[in-house]
């Protein structure tokens, strides 16, 4: 092995299959179609290989993907049929492929870029696939490409889109549908509808948008008796709720629920959802509390959850509490340290969001989210490898430094709100927050996108704006108060904000006006 010559064919079986995983095995089998080896050709039917099969990397555009489309049915998919146990593949292309071969052990589904208008071709009793999707599907996850605005009533797309895949796969144990934007896809709206919508008696694993937390609830009121994984996300909370299950979940083995906005209902709502889950093994929580007495805490997570489900062993949250008081911060300031829960390593963050609200918030680490909200100059030293979505908000200015941080503890941040109206030149802080002085450096940022400047002073859109401060390569969508804009690129001419700028496609400015509120001015950039 140590010649200069060694051919692709000279290495072991074991190291080709590894070469092989790394790439899409729909090229590999495509790129070896007429290279006539048989040693190549029984590793390409392995199964390990063969079994899951991704046909969304066929670019459509490209000049050769109807040919190299037709091959793929033709002759590569009858050869790999009985290997064949997930299919990951685009609406438009789906049925051409299943009916390619028989598959017989196909069981698992994925479609890419969904739409209602073709789907509702495919799942009903009419529908050419029928067979296979009564018969063989048990799991089926969706990219739902529909979004909220387009798709007209909510519950004629629960019931039209959603109602009929529950009644047309009725082997179904596993249904996910996820989106291309966060949260963007329309939600399931239950409250109208009858109670044999989504019913099954075979799943067990749910995992979709909700409209309203009764949707939740209608969700668990026995339609779905199997169901041991429930993953929500709440789009709408009510301070009160009209259903009232009180039945126990004994099946419940997974729990996630995420709610991004502020609620008041934790207590009354929330709580008692989560002691009749008496079974619980995981559960996951993303939850903003506010109108309570009390700053929710280590004790309380211990005292009012963790006590009533004595089987949890994993446990997943971010829950931060607004509160309007002041003694409260000034006592708890000092108390921010590493906490553990059941053995399990948790953080928090208290802070000021104005000068008669705290927030705490705390988390189990490594955090596990996409979004973190109002964290200001106090946080702690790690690294929030999931979070993509930040805003960041305090009383006390943040200045360069702080920003250096922000940059290195959120490698793949994507958006970033800043509300802060202090000036970076007052007294800060903040800066005695790091051993290093990093005034000299630049705050590189090389996955933001969407940069929202429009609550904060001036100095912070120089701060974003100027690339001997901050360098953001990715920016693309921008918010930002129209005199701030002028006045930190001057009138639209100042060299140092070009190349920051130079991306930038949708440009939203705000216009104040004299003696009254912000009005919106929308810039699309073509």
């Amino acid at each position: 092995m140590n010649r200069s010559n060694v051919h692709f064919l000279d290495l072991p079986d074991e190291i080709l299959l590894i070469i092989l995983a790394k790439l899409n095995n729909i090229d590999v089998h495509y790129s070896l179609l007429n290279i006539h080896n048989k040693r190549l050709g029984v590793l390409c039917k392995e199964k390990n290989f063969s079994n899951i099969l991704d046909f969304t990397s066929i670019k459509n555009d490209s000049p050769n993907a109807c040919c190299k489309f037709n091959q793929i049915c033709n002759e590569i998919l009858p050869r790999l049929c009985h290997n064949v146990k997930y299919f990951i593949v685009e609406l438009n292309s789906m049925e051409r492929i299943l009916f390619a071969a028989n598959y017989p052990n196909l069981t698992q589904l994925k479609i890419v870029k969904f739409k209602q208008d073709i789907a509702l071709q495919y799942f009903t009793d009419e529908s050419s696939l029928r067979n296979i999707f009564q018969q063989q599907i048990t799991q089926l996850i969706l990219i739902n490409n529909d979004t909220r605005d387009i798709i007209g009533s909510s519950e004629n797309y629960t019931k039209n889109v959603y109602g009929q895949i529950f009644n047309l796969f009725k082997n179904l144990k596993h249904f996910s549908v996820d989106g291309t934007d966060y949260c963007s896809y329309p939600a399931v709206t239950l409250c109208n509808l009858p109670s044999t919508t989504l019913l099954s008696s075979t799943l067990t694993y749910l995992c979709i948008n909700v409209y309203s937390f009764d949707d939740c609830l209608y969700i668990l009121d026995g339609r779905l008796k199997q169901l041991t994984t429930l993953i929500v996300h709440i789009s709408y909370m009510d301070d009160i709720s009209t259903v009232r299950n009180i039945d126990e979940l004994a099946t419940f083995k997974y729990f996630s629920f995420k709610y991004d906005y502020l609620i008041n209902s934790y207590d009354t709502n929330i709580l008692p959802l989560l002691r009749r889950m008496k079974y619980l093994e995981k559960l996951t929580l993303y939850l903003r509390v506010q109108n309570r007495s009390t700053f929710i805490d280590k004790t309380h997570l211990e005292n009012e959850i963790l006590s009533y489900i004595p089987t949890l062993q994993l446990f997943t949250f971010y829950i931060s509490t607004y509160n309007k008081t002041i003694d409260l911060f000034h006592n708890m300031v000092a108390q921010q340290s590493t906490i553990y829960i059941k053995n399990q390593h948790v953080n928090s963050i208290i802070n000021y969001i104005s000068s008669w609200t705290a927030v705490c918030s705390v988390f189990s680490i490594p955090f596990a989210f996409h979004r973190l909200q109002d964290i200001g100059n106090l946080f702690p030293n790690i690294i929030f490898n999931h979070v993509t979505y930040l805003l960041v908000q305090d009383i006390i200015p943040f200045n360069h430094e702080f920003f250096i941080r922000v940059a290195r503890a959120f490698p793949l941040l994507k958006t970033l709100r800043v509300f802060n109206l202090e000036s970076q030149s007052s007294n800060n802080t903040n800066t005695c927050l790091s051993k290093n002085n990093n005034s000299n450096l630049i705050a590189e940022y090389p996955h933001l996108t969407v940069l929202d400047v429009r609550s904060g002073n001036i100095d912070y859109v120089e701060q974003f704006l100027d690339e001997t401060k901050t360098y953001v390569p990715c920016l693309t969508e921008l918010i930002v108060t129209y005199n701030h804009l002028r006045i930190v690129t001057n009138n639209f001419t100042r060299q140092e904000t070009r190349r920051n700028c130079a991306n930038v496609q949708r440009l939203e400015m705000i216009r104040p006006l004299v003696h009254t509120h912000d009005f919106y001015v929308y810039f699309p950039l073509l």
